[in-house]
């Protein structure tokens, strides 16, 4: 596996290769969830790249920026095992210049949900991730859909500006109790993990809703926030896959999403049906 430390050095690697380009960009503090990612990319193309950087700009003031976790050897290791060809760790003075044009995602669906107590959030992801695609020019970038909204709004971004890449969208990884992958777990202690499991439960008890024909979205979203009412709930909601609110499901084209805070630490969860 090579690794890159700067853009320049990057580029020149990537000119000599041949055959399609599979790419995972990540924050780091990589876990299985991430590996899933990887593997989808080693599976689907002729070589995989990796990035990992922390993105200031995606991060709010008074957000976890300094304290988000950071396991740079470990990270290099796992890359290494699971059969990555190239890791790309660019520096933020590089990544941003003092002076440049930015974007701006659509309001309209980027200040709602994740982005409603977290104004500009998804500017900083769009801008990174933009730029990133931009260096990388993958054949295919891997997301996961967890971070449904996110999801949206860069599938949304590359059809708008006409990106030639394509967007694969990959299964939540959890795990064995139910609990979603998250770079965020670690913060939690055991009491919190314990508590944080209702989270995953609460879309369960929908899913057994709906097998019993409930498809409303406000019965759906009330059985969900009883079983989580001892949680700081930041939000349940029920949007199609072009995430506009709903008021019954439709099946192959419908979202249920939860946003809660354990402890001090803030998890996400979703289920696609």
């Amino acid at each position: 596996m090579k690794i890159f430390d700067n853009i320049q050095d990057f580029i020149e690697y990537e000119k000599g290769l041949k055959g399609s380009i599979g790419f995972v960009p990540t924050m780091g503090a990589l876990h299985n969830g991430h590996l899933s990612l990887i593997q989808n990319s080693i599976n689907d193309n002729d070589i995989t790249i990796v990035s990992i950087f922390i993105n200031p700009t995606q991060f709010l003031e008074g957000e976890d920026l300094d304290k988000y976790p950071k396991r740079l050897e470990a990270d290099k290791k796992i890359c290494s095992l699971a059969g990555v060809d190239a890791l790309f760790i660019p520096n933020t003075d590089e990544i941003y210049s003092k002076i440049e044009p930015t974007i701006l995602a659509p309001s309209q669906k980027a200040y709602i949900l994740e982005g409603y107590k977290r104004p500009g959030h998804f500017d900083g992801v769009l801008r990174v991730v933009l730029k990133l695609l931009n260096i990388v020019s993958p054949t295919r970038a891997y997301f996961g859909k967890k971070d449904a909204q996110q999801l949206y709004l860069i599938k949304n971004m590359v059809s708008s500006l006409f990106l030639h890449v394509e967007i694969v969208a990959c299964e939540i990884v959890r795990e064995n109790d139910g609990l979603a992958l998250s770079s965020r777990n670690i913060y939690l202690n055991q009491d919190e993990r314990q508590r944080a499991l209702k989270i995953s439960k609460s879309l369960k008890i929908a899913s057994k809703a709906m097998m019993k024909n409930e498809f409303n979205s406000q019965n759906l979203k009330r059985l969900m926030k009883e079983s989580i009412d001892d949680l700081e709930i930041e939000y349940i909601e029920v949007v199609d896959r072009n995430f506009d609110k709903i008021d019954n499901i439709e099946l192959n084209n419908s979202i249920i999403l939860v946003a809660a805070k354990v402890g001090s630490t803030r998890l996400i969860d979703n289920i696609w049906v």
